[in-house]
């Protein structure tokens, strides 16, 4: 395979010591390394609207967690291609599995009312802000 090699400007080679190991994790993972899905949080005034992309995912496939603060998405896929002749031995025999997780804060969010919909493999989440209180201030009086 082709790869550009680094020289500086007098034409000597510049040595990276980590190129291998980016060559190594580039291998090993792909390209992207860990990749997550992709999520857009829009303000739209008295709620959050949080669109997670999660092409291919079954709703039986993601789950939505709260714990602690903490809203946590995960998809996971697993599937399996076998396909056999007649005499029952294998022409092809692929397996595919994913998994992905993103986790997102939910400080000033109303957690109870939380909402979520899947359509079109866009994961939407209707999460309303918490009501705003005013400060509480009082004088005291002295005795």
């Amino acid at each position: 395979m082709f790869n550009l090699t680094p020289y500086d400007r007098k034409g000597n080679f510049v040595f990276n010591p980590f190129r291998d190991f980016d060559a190594l994790e580039r291998a090993f993972f792909g390209d992207d390394g860990f990749t997550a899905f992709k999520a857009d949080i829009k303000d739209e005034g008295d709620h959050y609207t949080l669109e997670a992309d999660l092409p291919g995912f079954a709703k039986d496939d993601i789950g939505i967690d709260i714990e602690n603060g903490t809203l946590t998405i995960t998809a996971e896929r697993k599937t399996s291609d076998d396909k056999k002749d007649d005499d029952g031995n294998y022409v092809r025999c692929e397996r595919y599995y994913g998994s992905y997780k993103r986790r997102f804060n939910l400080d000033g969010i109303n957690e109870d009312n939380i909402s979520a919909q899947l359509k079109d493999g866009v994961l939407k989440l209707t999460m309303p802000k918490l009501a705003e209180t005013a400060p509480k201030s009082r004088r005291l009086e002295i005795h």
